[in-house]
């Protein structure tokens, strides 16, 4: 039986509309009605999806030019507002980064509208960034948004970081969910927890690639023993293959190999940022003679040249860590540039998106967490072939229907390129509907009432 009342919401930010579309499932689901009185996006790939998918609806763009009188009256304000300035994956600059001040558009349109609630989706990230000291629950940028929400605007506001794979999703994503409304806090807590993997969403029969890396990765190892590995150099384990162990750069000896390794170790340890004066940094730049102390052959130097030479090491001076100041409110953010007056070092050269496929996915095990700048090095072992996971797939890992099309995306690589990146930075729609359907409870009690 349908509720009498329309409701109205507003998707800031909207994306591929995955907020707005868990907390429609979830409200249409309790009997109301609802109804999308404005979407502010900016990214033309994402409007594009927004309009296939939702109709041609009128789409505003840049929600910091929108004047509150422009906006109609609405029940509830939907946001992922940007979370690249509070990701590990970022520079995690906060509220020293634009994108980090739009939760202020938030605050903006919720003193002015006063809306009854509000969902807002963010990384994990954003509840510790800025602690004043490390065992802090919460930093000083949350606790920030915190005042404003309850001290300030007057919500009734609950929080929690829930992780996806328990909603059904066959994908590890951690993520935290803020609610509020005006006059009751939504539980956020006795969930119905569903599991699955990612058998369970797998397309079946689609071209795979034939290439030079693909060969050498099948002669050395069977398809069933690529589950679950990953492919970089500059990290080790027993589920880790490395270019050397495929040889890609060209052969490399035993010993080669042994040198690598251990150098792959070594370079990670922190007391070498003591000896070298520099602060500490995830892999340093060792120098023949340091590298000696672990590794010493008599053809040491020789085989640093050989391994250079084919691409497997390269030599760079250390980083040092340059901090950029925000005199307004006291708080730093760094970034690391090349000490040119320490001497250079080896190195492994390889990150993780230097290769065609960088990780493989086990069809037994749920994915890691999906991010936009590695989606499209993600690989799928296909009836004994490797291709890369398909945008119906990665819709699938973030709980899209099946109705829900990307498929002009799919025509070029450029178009799968900009399709990876919406879906990295997406928002997984069953965990959105279940934080929708409780809030949808604390809605229907006060209209009851």
């Amino acid at each position: 039986m349908k509720n009498k009342k329309k409701l109205k919401y507003i998707d800031l930010f909207a994306g591929l509309g995955g907020i707005r579309l868990g907390f429609t499932q979830a409200f249409e689901k309790a009997g109301y009605e609802t109804e999308c009185v404005l979407t502010s996006e900016i990214k033309p790939a994402a409007i594009k999806a927004l309009s296939t998918n939702f109709g041609a609806q009128s789409i505003r763009g840049d929600i910091t030019t929108i004047d509150c009188s422009e906006i109609p009256d609405f029940d509830f304000l939907l946001a992922g507002f940007p979370c690249q300035a509070f990701s590990v994956a970022g520079r995690q600059k906060g509220f020293m980064d634009t994108r980090g001040t739009l939760f202020f558009e938030v605050e903006r349109i919720l003193k002015e509208k006063r809306p009854y609630g509000f969902i807002l989706e963010n990384v994990e990230g954003l509840v510790t960034h800025d602690r004043e000291n490390p065992e802090d629950k919460i930093g000083r940028t949350f606790s920030t948004i915190l005042h404003i929400l309850e001290d300030e605007l007057k919500y009734q506001v609950s929080w929690k970081v829930l992780d996806s794979q328990k909603f059904g999703l066959a994908q590890s994503r951690n993520r935290i969910y803020i609610v509020g409304t005006l006059d009751e806090k939504v539980s956020l807590s006795n969930f119905k927890s569903e599991k699955k993997v990612f058998k369970d969403v797998m397309e079946i029969g689609l071209p795979t690639e034939k290439s030079r890396f693909t060969e050498l990765l099948f002669d050395k190892y069977k398809p069933t023993e690529l589950y679950g590995k990953a492919i970089k150099d500059k990290r080790g384990g027993i589920d880790n293959i490395h270019s050397w162990d495929v040889e890609l750069r060209g052969h490399v000896t035993d010993q080669e190999k042994d040198l690598l390794n251990a150098l792959l170790k070594e370079r990670r340890k922190k007391h070498w940022a003591e000896i070298i004066g520099i602060d500490w940094m995830d892999g340093m730049p060792l120098t023949s003679e340091q590298i000696r102390t672990f590794f010493d052959v008599e053809n040491l130097e020789e085989m640093l040249a050989d391994l250079v030479d084919k691409g497997y090491v390269v030599l760079e001076h250390p980083k040092k860590k340059v901090i950029i100041k925000d005199d307004k409110n006291a708080r730093q953010a760094f970034e690391r540039i090349p000490d040119t007056t320490k001497p250079q070092g080896y190195n492994i050269v390889s990150g993780k998106l230097s290769f065609d496929f960088t990780r493989i996915l086990s069809p037994e095990e749920v994915t890691p967490t999906l991010v936009a700048m590695d989606m499209a090095t993600l690989g799928v072992i296909d009836c004994d072939g490797l291709r890369h996971l398909s945008l119906r797939e990665g819709l699938r890992l973030f709980g899209y229907p099946d109705w829900y099309s990307l498929d002009d995306f799919t025509k070029t690589q450029k178009g799968l390129d900009l399709g990876y990146d919406l879906l990295g930075n997406t928002v997984c729609v069953p965990v959105i509907q279940s934080v929708a359907t409780k809030l949808a409870e604390v809605y229907r009690r006060r209209t009851n009432d």
